[in-house]
């Protein structure tokens, strides 16, 4: 089960309730907007009575002063009124943007926390989705429908107020169409919920779509499939838009049950406050008064539906991101980091004993990828790891830089178990260059000094890559600027600058994985001559399905089927005529075929 899929969804109201922590730094500025709201909604609600008085006041023969000065106090009232509802949009609207502001960095601070099981198991484009669809969902929640729940509920009680300070009984016929509001409102509350969360979870997955097309271009050209996934695409976004229409029929449906209630309500008030008028029980200007008042208490019922739809959207979407901030990593830093011992350029490093496998799914065995390992690298030596594809190189250097830690055993850094270092100190003495190559949409020099305060060695770093020549060939030299993932780089050039970028920081420990599969075998042999020196007092690992690539380290270690068959140097290994041996003379063949084609 993906880590964004909780067994039993939280409920709205608890996940909104997240949200108050990112109320209170800014509670000044709360309080200041729901002042203007109450004084707004006061306001609002005086103008019926100015108008009452002016009405009754127009008998035949009687002054218009009154009703001049009835209409100067409504002007008056309204500018008022109509300040204080700027104030209310401007503080409710600018508190819900530093709300998402802050809720935003801490969703993308806490999700650079979480290591590879959590990402091995989530898809990028569902938490994009996240990130950007849902956290303007709860947005919405934390300005505008906060500023309208309390505008109208202020309003609508001032209304209530009124009317019932005119005629409690026919106040309390225009309410009696209104008594199964409560019960419609839950009712459509929950389906919108549900409705809503469905489509935001669709829209995860067409996110997720979209960016895994548009990473694979290339191999959807190269395998002619644009027309299998133009259908595919249309046929998710048939299934949103169908997703969404049924929300639409929900939504429009509030308003006009919210009015048909209200509107029964005035249906009452024009028959009995009419009668009422006609008796003499209620002056004209009261029955006017009360009128608008009862429209006053209307439209809030109505705006309450949309803000009931607002409230239900964000308490989705927070649940939804609830599950992304309430998720933890399985890599987590000692609760008493140690400290490393002083060291002048390489260290030490050592497995014992050590096993791994990854998460099984419920209700399966786990496979492991390797148990019972253990080998010691010492400091300013190389160790070479060479093994088949799958053989579970790549999973045992992940152990190194805690991607992973191990099931079993233990690795030590200068005789101090890593998971006893803080992952700060553990990475800070790692270079590392993984299989899959990332660089960023940013210039050449910024890609090779990534992580470091200045520019670092980045000149000598890129001659030892054998990358200068190629950063010459670009107009911009290092101020190049690269395109997403490096994609105007080959594949071997982007090799070439993720090893550029490990040794810039001249770490004490360079760890390589597969780090040249990309590059010829010239190429490869010319950045292996310049590593011996680059590499002079530092710790080296290099892990290689090319036995070539590791043919000078000081010590190899063969891995097949979960653990380690053969080790030595190479000339032992080769005399051994074993696994070491076969993968060899494999190479040599291959490339003997390579070089005839």
């Amino acid at each position: 089960m993906s880590p964004l899929t909780p067994a039993i969804p939280p409920s709205p109201v608890r996940a909104l309730r997240r949200l108050i922590p990112y109320f209170r730094p800014y509670r000044g500025m709360l309080v200041g907007g729901l002042v203007c709201v109450v004084m707004a909604g006061a306001l609002g609600s005086v103008n019926p009575t100015l108008l009452r008085r002016a009405i009754d006041g127009m008998r035949p023969g009687a002054s218009l002063a009154s009703a001049w000065q009835a209409a100067a106090m409504m002007i008056g009232v309204s500018l008022v009124a109509g300040i204080f509802r700027f104030a209310m949009r401007e503080l409710l609207n600018a508190l819900s943007r530093r709300v998402e502001y802050d809720l935003r960095n801490d969703l993308f601070r806490h999700v650079l926390t979480l290591d590879a099981a959590y990402f091995g198991t989530t898809r990028t484009g569902e938490l994009m989705a996240r990130l950007t669809n849902d956290l303007g969902a709860v947005r919405m929640a934390a300005g505008p429908a906060i500023m309208y729940l309390v505008n109208t509920s202020v309003g609508g009680l001032f209304a209530l107020g009124f009317m019932i300070a005119i005629d409690a009984r026919l106040t309390l016929l225009a309410l009696l169409p209104m008594l199964p509001l409560p019960f419609v409102m839950a009712r459509l509350g929950r389906m919108i919920h549900e409705r809503f969360e469905n489509v935001q979870e669709h829209f995860g997955a067409m996110t997720t779509r979209v960016q895994e097309n548009l990473a694979g271009t290339r191999i959807v050209r190269a395998y002619r499939q644009e027309e299998a996934e133009e259908a595919r695409w249309a046929s998710m976004s048939d299934d949103y838009l169908q997703r969404n229409l049924r929300l639409a029929t929900l939504q429009a449906l509030m308003n006009p049950t919210f009015a048909a209630l209200g509107g029964a309500g005035s249906v009452i008030v024009l028959g009995v406050g009419g009668m009422l008028v006609v008796r003499g029980t209620i002056t004209v200007g009261a029955f006017v008064a009360f009128a608008m008042y009862l429209t006053m208490l209307v439209w809030p019922l109505i705006a309450l539906g949309w803000v009931l739809n607002l409230f239900q959207r964000a308490g989705a979407s927070m649940a939804r991101l609830e599950q992304v901030l309430d998720a933890r990593p399985r890599v987590t830093p000692p609760s008493s980091p140690r400290a490393l011992p002083a060291a002048s350029s390489g260290r030490r490093l050592e497995f014992r004993d050590v096993g791994f496998h990854y998460p099984a799914a419920a209700g399966h065995e786990p496979r492991w990828v390797f148990r019972h390992v253990s080998f010691s690298v010492p400091a300013g030596s190389t160790l070479g790891i060479v093994g088949a594809t799958g053989s579970g190189k790549s999973a045992l250097l992940d152990l190194v830089t805690r991607a992973w830690d191990p099931i079993e055993g233990e690795i030590l850094l200068d005789g101090v178990p890593i998971n006893a270092l803080s992952l700060d100190t553990l990475r800070r003495e790692l270079g590392v260059v993984p299989q899959e190559t990332i660089l960023f949409s940013d210039t050449i020099r910024s890609n090779l000094a990534y992580g470091l305060p200045g520019e670092g060695d980045v000149t000598w770093a890129a001659d030892v890559a054998q990358l200068t020549s190629t950063i010459r060939d670009f107009p911009g030299g290092f101020d190049t600027v690269l395109g997403e993932r490096g994609i105007n780089l080959s594949g071997g050039q982007k090799q070439r600058a993720a090893l550029a970028r490990a040794l810039a920081r001249r770490p004490s420990i360079v760890i390589l994985d597969d780090a040249l599969s990309a590059v010829d075998t010239h190429t490869e042999a010319a950045i292996l001559h310049g590593l011996r020196d680059a590499l002079s007092g530092r710790t080296a690992i290099i892990a290689s399905h090319r036995a070539s690539a590791i043919r000078d380290a000081d010590h190899i270690i063969v891995l097949d089927g979960g653990r380690v068959v053969e080790e030595g140097v190479h000339d032992t290994l080769i005399a051994a005529r074993g696994r070491y041996w076969e993968l060899l003379a494999r190479q040599q063949i291959e490339e003997s075929v390579e070089a005839a084609d």
